[in-house]
């Protein structure tokens, strides 16, 4: 088969897996197709942790496929989870050639997949596409490799810069169209996080409103002082709401539970939850990819600390005036010289306003690069 096929068969196995954006955390999102004689005999995707992995599916739906060639977006599982190997299904079924677009970085399965393929005289090619591969997969392979969920941050502001009034007023600087976007980034998000201010003064649901099927997003709020108040909206709702304090407050965790909260003490710095120590208990959690939705306090520490990989910001076109909020409180930059650098990825217009995409130009592994 020439490079020319792989790609085209690997880039519809890419867009099978894309399919499972919104409901596979902690899994990756994986997609595979099955072709013999140049013709697709079978294709699956993974849905959701707990169900057929992608391999499985699409074997499933084929009555043979001895003889033919299995393209997999992420290397073929060779341990025992939730469920069965499927470097050994595809053993079974007489697949002659399995490419891949890129090596899984689970320690548990990191090339032994490839292995047991090729020892079982299996052709593999493995590297196709995986630039795709890599963008697909971000928070998983941050998590397996650095111990730390894939964080992005949203944020929306006027053309001078301000996310809301000088009274907070903030809903809505931008239009119908970007919102539901947000939504969407929300559904492929494992996590939102907000701190203790923009639930004091929003009482957010954090929620992700779309038509297609979702696994919700945990809710996490940064309360140093355990101040969320009982009647807060998100406890309410379907799924997990998790409060991460170092407040030693055993009545008022005592009740923050009972209203359906979970409340997790971490270390302390500098009179706050430690950020670091969040990014490491989030991971522990299993959680991939963590959308930020906070106020300037919250998002001047994470950029001042370095911990955010990606920043989304919706732009609309007006003016709140010099009175207004800011994006970030960073009261030690003083100089030119201590300014923060981002470089832009991408821009495109939704509806009235511009939704622009940066990163840090120094980040923490190549993965993270879209």
């Amino acid at each position: 088969m020439s490079v020319t096929h792989d790609a085209f068969y690997m880039a519809k196995a890419l867009h099978l897996a894309a399919k499972g954006r919104y409901t596979t955390a902690p899994n990756p999102r994986v997609g595979c197709v099955l072709v013999k004689d140049d013709v697709i005999i079978g294709e699956g995707y993974h849905v959701q942790a707990g169900l057929g992995h992608a391999e499985v599916v699409a074997l499933s739906n084929t009555l043979d496929a001895k003889g033919a060639t299995a393209y997999v977006t992420l290397e073929p599982c060779s341990h025992q989870g939730r469920t069965p190997p499927c470097c050994d299904v595809l053993i079974k079924a007489g697949i002659s050639r399995v490419v891949v677009a890129m090596q899984d970085p689970n320690p548990l399965v990191s090339g032994r997949g490839l292995e047991k393929l090729k020892s079982s005289g299996i052709e593999v090619c493995c590297g196709v596409l995986q630039e795709d591969a890599l963008a697909l997969n971000r928070g998983f392979i941050k998590r397996m490799t650095l111990n730390l969920p894939f964080v992005r941050s949203k944020l929306a502001m006027s053309l001078d810069g301000r996310t809301a009034m000088a009274s907070r007023e903030s809903q809505w600087i931008t239009g119908t169209e970007a919102r539901a976007d947000v939504q969407r980034l929300r559904a492929e998000s494992s996590a939102i996080l907000t701190g203790i201010n923009t639930v004091l003064a929003d009482d957010p649901a954090l929620n992700a409103r779309v038509d297609d099927d979702v696994l919700q997003p945990v809710r996490v709020v940064l309360d140093t002082h355990l101040n969320t108040p009982v009647t807060a909206k998100m406890a309410k709702l379907p799924g997990r709401s998790l409060i991460l304090t170092c407040a030693q407050d055993q009545k008022k965790q005592y009740l923050l539970q009972q209203a359906g909260f979970e409340v997790y003490q971490l270390p302390e710095k500098n009179g706050q939850v430690d950020l670091s120590a969040v990014m490491n208990f989030l991971a522990g959690q299993q959680i991939n990819e963590l959308l930020i939705e906070a106020g300037s306090v919250l998002n001047g520490a994470l950029l001042d600390e370095g911990l955010v990989d990606e920043y989304v910001i919706y732009m609309a076109p007006c003016i709140l005036g010099d009175q207004g909020r800011g994006l970030f409180v960073l009261p030690g930059l003083q100089l030119m010289a201590d300014k923060k650098q981002l470089k832009l990825l991408d821009v495109r217009q939704v509806g009235s306003d511009l939704k622009l995409t940066y990163t840090p130009y120094i980040t923490r592994h190549p993965c993270l690069q879209a």
